[in-house]
């Protein structure tokens, strides 16, 4: 059975950092695409971060570009997200999601709140 399970949501102030894990069970991770999706209230699920299963292409939405840095490990069958700067508009459920060309996973997700 796949699993990915999210960590290290929770509330900050504007201007602090956060850093989420993912860990995978069931599958390899080195074999997959892994990527962070963020949905705000009322909002659609975005992508955030993603990295290809070598670490070799790495991408950012605009909103985080130079914010936050997306890394895994393929030994340990995690990824995780290191969000620095926080704003109110990162404000979300943050889901992790492992993808190959034929399947795509999700994790339960992990909320992260920013509000002064």
């Amino acid at each position: 059975q796949v699993q990915l399970v999210e960590s290290g949501g929770g509330e900050v102030q504007p201007g602090e950092s956060l850093t989420l894990s993912c860990s995978a069970s069931g599958i390899l991770t080195r074999f997959f695409n892994m990527g962070w999706y963020r949905q705000g209230p009322g909002k659609q699920r975005d992508l955030v971060a993603d990295i290809s299963s070598e670490s070799d292409y790495i991408s950012y939405s605009d909103s985080v570009e130079g914010r936050f840095t997306i890394s895994r490990d393929n030994a340990k069958g995690t990824v995780s997200l290191q969000m620095n700067s926080l704003k109110p508009d990162d404000t979300g459920v943050y889901l992790c999601n492992a993808q190959t060309l034929d399947v795509n996973y999700w994790g339960q997700g992990t909320r992260v709140t920013v509000s002064s």
